[in-house]
């Protein structure tokens, strides 16, 4: 699955309000894999850049007078996303913003659930943490995902931590049994001994059975229900 995580930066909080894009950074995850192949553009708003945005982002309006305007990039963007997963923390702002710009040049684009799939990953974790802050810090913290760069807000640095958060909150497991590890496994491995010693087997007691089915239940919390070694363990009882 090609998957993107994205993130804009704006002049302000509203579309209706004349705010545009200045920011746009998305990286590309293909089976669960960072790939390198990025997409990251400064934008020419066309307008001032409201003081409150500017303290979140530090971007000014003399850093963008000579970048392109956002109908010179707009296809550029399109291509890349187009059928991908498209995974945003907050995604009803930058997805609002984003359907506003293609109204404006008069584009068909002006629907992005249309051409991408959409997964708000604030709205994931609300649901495994519910009450709880879940901002993007919060959650670097809480999976003690190094997010120490971020002293400002910006487009390109908060999808690749946003990246790091995703996986996490997804487990992370598959890639460990993905086609191309359990291929690459294959070629490596050795043939079996029959004459081998048996292994000696060493049965956990019940702090250690109880400690391992805490972290089991801990991790599949984590991964929105999906954990293969709680599924390997009820299976193996049933």
């Amino acid at each position: 699955m090609r998957q993107i995580i994205l993130d804009t930066e704006t002049t302000g909080l509203e579309p209706k309000q004349g705010h545009r894009i200045i920011e746009v950074g998305c990286v590309e995850i293909i089976n669960r894999r960072f790939t390198g192949n990025n997409f990251h553009e400064y934008i020419n708003p066309l307008r001032d850049i409201d003081e409150g945005a500017m303290a979140v982002h530090g971007i000014s309006n003399e850093d963008l007078a000579d970048k392109p305007i956002y109908e010179d990039i707009a296809e550029s963007l399109y291509e890349y996303l187009e059928g991908a997963e498209v995974i945003i923390h907050n995604a009803p702002f930058d997805v609002g913003f984003i359907n506003h710009e293609y109204a404006l040049m008069g584009s068909e684009h002006t629907d992005m659930s249309s051409w991408c799939d959409v997964v708000d990953t604030l709205q994931m974790a609300r649901k495994l943490f519910p009450g709880q802050r879940n901002s993007l810090d919060a959650l670097c913290k809480r999976y003690d995902i190094d997010n120490s760069r971020r002293e400002l807000h910006g487009a390109l640095l908060d999808s690749e931590i946003l990246g790091d958060v995703y996986l996490a909150m997804t487990g992370g497991q598959n890639s460990l049994f993905s086609a191309e590890n359990m291929e690459q496994k294959s070629q490596h491995q050795q043939p079996i001994d029959p004459n081998r010693p048996r292994l000696k087997i060493i049965k956990p007691n019940e702090e250690e059975d109880r400690l391992h089915q805490e972290r089991l239940a801990f991790i599949k919390k984590s991964a929105s229900g999906h954990c293969l070694w709680a599924d390997m363990t009820t299976t193996e009882s049933e």
